[in-house]
């Protein structure tokens, strides 16, 4: 900054004010001092100037696994709006560790982050311990954490399982089996809940040994839908409850002879790009990834800029969308 100043003729501070914008400059000045740090290749330091102004223009995000495709959709939404705001995000993935989860978190609080968007893997003590220490905003997504006053926000993944269900229902499906996430997950049980409504709505008798836990993965619903081909009596369709869940049962099902979906239906949640890829093209149930990306974004940044509103629990809408993989039952 010294060597900017000498060379535009101007004192340190001036070169610091067209920087941070914090006074008014001549535009003259203004336009020497911004082609001499053009010129000399300067870059500011972030450190210094956050110093200075408590400011780091960066947010910390931490997801479970990013390489479930739902997150990265999710996290290119908040990169976008973070990004038209001159913020940056740094990205931590937990891989649904606890201890990892707590100790990505100390690293955040070092690199000074002015707020935090969670997806939490676990919700234990600890986790509680250090947000309620986190002297920043926090919008938690999906899954919320006891004690912890945020923002949060997150579909309405009841009404997506409940859409889902009936929909086999109107395909004239009267045994349908659920392959469910984790079931400590808020997101899962919610997914559940609307399953089963949408059973008790059309009298359909529960049975136990249709609700399969697995893991949201491709291997966990391959796993899930092998177990439900050796009940007794199979299941006509199937409601797994993440699409990497559902892409899992169509290789079992491919694998056991079936046909798809002349011999089994199944649907998914989430909509990933890749379900409109799979053979056949995958029904699912779309959460607003995206668009939650931003609104969560918004959120936090409006909290970061000193926004005083009650805490906010948003819950956004999920649709169906019908494509090859659920047909009309006999």
């Amino acid at each position: 900054m010294k060597q900017v100043a000498e060379r535009a003729g101007v004192s340190t501070s001036t070169v610091s004010h067209v920087i941070n914008n914090t006074r008014v400059v001549s535009e003259d000045v203004r336009q020497r001092v911004l082609a001499i740090i053009e010129e000399m290749r300067y870059i500011p330091s972030a450190v210094a100037r956050s110093l200075k102004n408590d400011r780091t223009q960066t947010i910390g995000m931490m997801v479970p696994n990013n390489s479930n495709p739902y997150f990265a959709e999710l996290i290119q939404g908040i990169e976008d709006a973070a990004f038209k705001v001159g913020y940056n995000v740094i990205l931590c993935n937990a891989y649904e560790d606890p201890k990892k989860q707590a100790a990505y978190l100390r690293v955040l609080i070092e690199k000074r982050i002015d707020g935090l968007i969670l997806v939490a893997s676990s919700a234990d003590q600890e986790l509680a311990r250090l947000l309620r220490a986190l002297a920043v905003p926090i919008v938690l997504v999906d899954r919320e954490v006891d004690g912890v006053p945020a923002d949060f926000i997150k579909a309405d993944h009841e009404e997506g399982g409940y859409l889902a269900t009936r929909h086999l229902i109107e395909l004239g499906h009267r045994d349908i089996a659920c392959i469910s996430g984790p079931a400590d997950l808020l997101s899962s049980r919610d997914r559940v809940r609307g399953y089963l409504r949408a059973l008790r709505e059309a009298g359909l008798r529960f049975r136990l040994d249709y609700l399969v836990r697995s893991n949201f993965t491709g291997e966990g619903g391959y796993r899930a839908l092998q177990r439900l081909l050796r009940l007794p009596k199979r299941p006509s369709a199937v409601f797994a409850s993440n699409d990497l869940s559902a892409i899992g049962s169509l290789c079992a099902a491919s694998e056991a002879g079936l046909r798809i979906p002349d011999d089994l239906s199944v649907i998914g949640y989430d909509d990933i790009a890749l379900a409109s890829y799979t053979t056949p093209r995958l029904t699912t149930v779309a959460q607003p990834k995206y668009e939650m990306g931003q609104r969560i974004t918004n959120v936090l940044i409006e909290r970061i800029m000193g926004g005083h509103l009650p805490t906010r629990r948003e819950l956004l809408q999920t649709r169906l969308v019908v494509r090859q993989s659920t047909a009309t039952h006999a």
